[in-house]
């Protein structure tokens, strides 16, 4: 059995008037309509939140597994987020210090990889910067092999628009002026530069089609 449907006037009594106010707004006062706007924000929320966390993870890996095999190479000790060449910034360097302390909370000797989980899409992001393409960019550049010639401009403004869009799915801000198709283009572009065959089971591009299409 259903639950009944509660009213348009109760759902903005309890979501608060300013947060269905830019789904109002965008309906032209109509309350019922803002009501589905809302609930369709939401689950394109999800959809997006679900396949841009497995971009997050997918780069994650690649620029870890990039950066573990020059660490290799140079035979120095430790890890490379360790900086033996002191290439990072401070505030790379201060990422890397709370992640270690985040990691450590579970166990003393945290292994790399659990290091490596704690550091935040924005980390990521900005190793892909050009302030790090003489440095570590030629090592990163391996793990994004069908990557265009002279990609990483466009891959940096990609992962930045999607870093973006992660953290405004995070705070439970409003899509509707958010370009949604261009945000999956973008993860495309992403995924495909590492793989097209990862970008095939990361994306599921038919929900997706499906939603945006939907949109009240």
């Amino acid at each position: 059995m259903s639950s009944p449907r509660l009213p348009p006037a109760a759902v903005q009594r309890h979501l608060s008037a300013p947060r269905l106010a830019p789904y109002v707004a965008a309906c032209s006062g109509d309350l019922d309509r803002a009501v589905d706007l809302y609930r369709w924000n939401a689950a394109v929320a999800a959809a997006f939140w679900e396949v841009v966390g497995h971009g997050e993870i997918i780069l994650r890996n690649a620029i870890h597994d990039a950066l573990t095999e020059r660490h290799g190479r140079s035979r120095a000790p430790g890890e490379w987020f360790d900086d033996p060449r002191r290439e990072f910034e401070p505030r790379a360097l201060d990422d890397i210090a709370a992640a270690r302390r985040r990691a450590s909370r579970t166990s003393p000797n945290p292994p790399p990889g659990k290091i490596v989980a704690e550091l935040s899409f924005g980390f990521w992001r900005y190793l892909l910067a050009r302030r790090y393409a003489p440095t570590l960019w030629p090592a990163i550049r391996h793990s994004f092999p069908h990557l265009p010639r002279g990609g990483r401009n466009d891959l940096e403004r990609a992962v930045i628009r999607l870093h973006l869009l992660r953290n405004r799915i995070a705070h439970h801000e409003p899509l509707l002026r958010e370009n949604l198709p261009a945000r999956h283009a973008d993860l495309a572009y992403l995924l495909d530069a590492i793989s097209p065959a990862v970008r095939a089971w990361a994306l599921d591009d038919d929900r997706l089609a499906m939603l945006l299409s939907d949109r009240p």
